[in-house]
C-alpha cells in the first residue's frame, strides 16, 4: 500500500521543526526513487531540471506539463515532495490560485511562488501584488485543509538585485501574507543567509547551494538554516555525463568516456 498523502503532508510539517536536512531535486521518476534510496528525506522537484527532460528551457513548461510531473513524482516515492511551482503560472492572485490548487491535487507535501516576472527590465512584481499572490496561494492550500507547506521566494538576487533590505522587506511580507517557509535562492554568505534566517524567525528558511560550495549541511545548521535544496544541480551533472560521452563520439568516433558509467547491475538492483 503507498504511504497516503496526508502522511507525506505530516511528515514533511516535521522536518521543518527543528535542525536542518537536505531536500535534492530529482528530475524524473528515476531520479526520484533513487534519492530516495539513498535515504533522504524528502525531495524537491526543480523546473529547469524537469523543463530539460521535455526538450523545454526553464520557464517554458505549462501549468499541466508540471502538474503531470509532479503527480508522477509523487506516486512514486513514499516520502514527500515539494513543488517548484515558479510563479504560478499566472499573474493575477485569482489565477494563481486555481492553479495552486490544481498543485495541491497532485499529492505534494509543499509548493513555492515566486515573485520573479520573467523580465529583465522590471524583474519583479510589485510588492502589494506580490503578497498578494502570496495571500491567493495560501487560500487556495487551505481551502480543503490539505496541510500543505507553501514557501515564499524572493528572486531579487537571481535577477541581479542584490539588495538584502528589499529582500528581507519582501520575504517578512510573504510570511505575513501566510508563507510557511521563506527562500531567496542566490545569497550566499554567511552575513546574507543569518541576516535572512534572523529576519523571518521563527519560520523556517531554504537555502539553495546550486553550485559547488564550501558550507556545509553542518555549517548551514548552524547558520539556522532549516532546509538546502539544490535546484537544477543534478540534473545538470546527469547531462554533463550524457553530453561529454556523446561529444566524444560525435566529434571523434571514441567510446572511453563509458568507462565512467553507472554499473547497470547497480540500477537494476535500485529500481528491482
Amino acid at each position: 500500500m503507498p504511504l497516503p498523502t496526508a502522511d507525506k503532508r505530516a511528515a514533511f510539517k516535521k522536518l521543518h521543526e527543528g535542525g536542518c536536512f537536505i531536500i535534492p531535486n530529482p528530475f524524473d521518476v528515476g531520479s526520484a526513487r533513487a534519492l530516495q534510496h539513498l535515504g533522504f528525506k524528502a525531495l524537491a522537484s526543480t523546473s529547469a531540471g524537469f523543463a530539460w527532460t521535455i526538450a523545454k528551457a526553464d520557464n517554458r513548461v505549462t501549468v499541466d506539463d508540471v502538474c503531470d510531473h509532479l503527480t508522477a513524482l509523487c506516486a512514486a516515492v513514499e516520502i514527500p515532495v515539494n513543488a517548484d511551482f515558479e510563479g504560478g503560472f499566472a499573474v493575477e492572485p485569482d489565477k494563481v490560485a486555481v492553479n495552486v490548487a490544481r498543485g495541491v491535487k497532485t499529492g505534494v507535501a509543499g509548493l513555492s511562488i515566486e515573485d520573479s516576472t520573467g523580465d529583465a527590465a522590471n524583474p519583479l512584481f510589485e510588492q502589494k501584488l506580490a503578497v498578494e499572490r502570496i495571500k491567493a496561494a495560501r487560500k487556495a492550500i487551505d481551502a480543503d485543509n490539505s496541510g500543505v507547506l507553501l514557501t515564499g521566494r524572493c528572486e531579487a538576487f537571481l535577477w541581479g538585485k542584490k539588495d538584502l533590505n528589499l529582500v528581507i522587506e519582501r520575504l517578512q511580507a510573504y510570511s505575513e501574507a501566510g508563507a510557511d517557509v521563506l527562500y531567496s535562492p542566490g545569497i550566499a554568505t554567511k552575513e546574507e543567509i543569518s541576516a535572512v534566517v534572523k529576519a523571518v524567525a521563527p519560520k523556517p528558511v531554504n537555502l539553495l547551494i546550486g553550485g559547488a560550495s564550501e558550507l556545509t549541511l553542518q555549517a548551514a545548521a548552524d547558520l539556522g538554516v532549516r532546509r538546502i535544496s539544490v535546484g537544477g544541480a543534478l540534473a545538470r551533472m546527469a547531462w554533463a555525463g550524457v553530453m561529454k560521452a556523446a561529444k566524444e563520439m560525435a566529434e571523434k568516433g571514441t567510446f572511453t568516456e563509458f568507462a565512467n558509467g553507472y554499473p547497470g547491475g547497480e540500477l537494476n538492483k535500485m529500481f528491482k
